[in-house]
C-alpha cells in the first residue's frame, strides 16, 4: 500500500506543476474502480495541445509497464483526440515523458524506461508544455 500512496502523491504532484503551466487538467479515478476499460492516470489540455498520460514512479530501478497498460492509453489517447504519453519520475529527479512508440520493447513484450534513459532522452515538463523546446547537435 505504501508505494501506491507515493504513487497517488506523484501524480498529484504531477498535476499540480500542469497546473501552474497553465493546463486543465484531470486526474482519473483510482485505476479499475469505476470502469472496464482502462484509464489514463491523468487527462491535461491548454486549448491547443493535448495529453493522455500514464505516470509512473520509482526510486531508482527500471519502469515496466505491461503491453496492455500501452495499448489502452493508445486507444484512449486516439478516441479522445489527445496525444498519449508515458510520465516517468525517478526519486531525486524530475518527471520526463515519452511518446510510446519510443520506450524499448521487452521480449515478453512489455515496455521498460531505464533512468538514463529518461534523463537522456527523454521530453521535460517545460518542453511538453511548450515553455522550450530542445536543442540538440543536430539542429545546428
Amino acid at each position: 500500500m505504501m508505494a501506491n500512496r507515493k504513487g497517488e502523491r506523484r501524480e498529484r504532484e504531477l498535476v499540480n506543476r500542469l497546473d501552474e503551466r497553465g493546463f486543465a487538467v484531470m486526474r482519473a479515478p483510482a485505476s479499475g474502480s469505476a470502469t472496464e476499460r482502462e484509464l489514463p492516470d491523468v487527462l491535461a489540455g491548454n486549448g491547443s495541445a493535448f495529453y493522455a498520460i500514464e505516470a509512473k514512479s520509482s526510486a531508482g530501478n527500471p519502469i515496466y509497464l505491461s503491453g496492455e497498460e500501452v495499448e489502452s492509453l493508445v486507444f484512449f489517447a486516439q478516441n479522445f483526440g489527445a496525444k498519449p504519453r508515458i510520465g516517468v519520475r525517478f526519486d531525486r529527479e524530475d518527471w520526463y515523458f515519452f511518446h510510446p512508440g519510443d520506450l524499448h520493447v521487452t521480449d515478453g513484450g512489455n515496455y521498460r524506461v531505464k533512468r538514463e534513459t529518461a534523463l537522456s532522452s527523454g521530453t521535460d515538463l517545460t518542453e511538453l508544455t511548450g515553455e522550450s523546446t530542445k536543442t540538440t547537435i543536430t539542429d545546428y
